[in-house]
């Protein structure tokens, strides 16, 4: 089968940065399904593990953590799919990923892909949505009763993948007044459109714009990038008993500063579930199970902002590099080998 990757962790300007290669297709076992991936998406993620991990020897590293697809197996202990269905996963982060012709997931983490979407508008959504749906529903627990007004929640850098769905989903499933940020005019209108109520420019000093705007100590914050930059401002417009919570990988936070204000901090990683096997593991192929309902009734929209053609080492490069000077607006696709 075709696939991309990369034998040395590189520049993405460097010519073997990224390869295309061919390996054996892969067979299904266990709660496998081998699923042919029509339509894939590039996030921050890809771009962290390719300068990171060092494949091992005689190893080629295949990137990609967002796909939609075609089941073409299904392995012997494997009830929830059947060949031929269409279907869209964030996948495994410590397991090949989607920059393959085949792909091996566990079925727990896969769901059914939206019928309203075709491959490339899904293949934006799974890493993002769940990435924002445990964020907003797992790890601050915020309320999914729209009636339940007079809270109200910050979204620093909301204008790129993981806040362009959050923001969808707070607005159309909870009563929280939302806050986004952006630095330029065409992100800020991008946020405003996915439904936030306010939109702030994080290159300003934030508790400061949340003053200009009138509005008191924000309950929740979520922090999407950045965040050791923003740290002290977040310290400062918080609300005394807030709720904190991050994506990133922060060089020097002091956690200390939340005491006074009890402020709970909440760490999201996505593949949490899959990394570890948790008895719980199946709550992400319900949730986007759930997530292709609300796409189909056209409450939440795919966050396709540019397509990149057919998915191939070239094509990941420049996507890669888009990533990599952080002015990426929702989510770039690939579709087909």
């Amino acid at each position: 089968m075709k696939a991309i990757a990369y034998h040395h962790s590189l520049p993405i300007t460097d010519a073997d940065s990224l390869l295309d290669i061919e390996l054996p297709t892969p067979v299904a076992t266990g709660r496998d399904l081998l699923v042919a991936v029509h339509a894939i998406s590039v996030n921050p993620v890809d771009t962290k593990v390719r300068k990171n991990r060092q494949p091992k020897e005689g190893q080629p590293e295949v990137l990609g953590w967002d796909a939609a697809g075609v089941v073409t197996a299904v392995g012997p202990d494997a009830s929830l799919f059947k060949v031929g269905d269409k279907v869209w996963y964030a996948g495994a982060i410590n397991r090949p990923g989607s920059n393959s012709e085949f792909q091996l997931v566990d079925e727990r983490i896969v769901g059914h892909m939206p019928a309203s979407l075709d491959f490339s508008a899904a293949a934006a959504l799974p890493l993002t949505a769940i990435t924002a749906w445990e964020l907003l529903f797992e790890r601050l627990q915020i309320s999914r009763d729209k009636n339940l007004t007079g809270k109200s929640l910050l979204v620093i850098g909301a204008a790129g993948g993981v806040g362009s769905v959050l923001v969808q989903l707070a607005r159309q499933l909870t009563g929280v007044t939302i806050i986004g940020t952006a630095s330029r005019a065409d992100t800020s209108a991008w946020v405003k459109e996915l439904g936030a109520h306010h939109v702030i420019d994080h290159s300003q000093p934030l508790a400061a714009e949340i003053t200009r705007l009138g509005l008191p100590p924000v309950d929740y914050v979520i922090s999407l990038n950045q965040t050791d930059s923003h740290f002290d401002q977040i310290v400062e417009l918080i609300a005394p008993q807030g709720k904190f919570a991050l994506i990133d990988d922060p060089e020097h936070i002091d956690v200390r500063k939340f005491k006074g204000k009890s402020v709970s901090l909440h760490w999201e990683l996505m593949f949490t579930r899959s990394l570890f096997q948790t008895p719980d593991m199946i709550k992400q192929h319900a949730l986007l199970n759930e997530l292709a309902q609300l796409v189909d009734a056209g409450t939440i929209k795919t966050t396709v902002a540019e397509h990149f053609g057919a998915i191939n080492a070239a094509n990941l490069k420049r996507a890669h590099a888009v990533l990599e000077s952080n002015t990426a607006k929702g989510k770039i696709v690939l579709q087909g080998f």
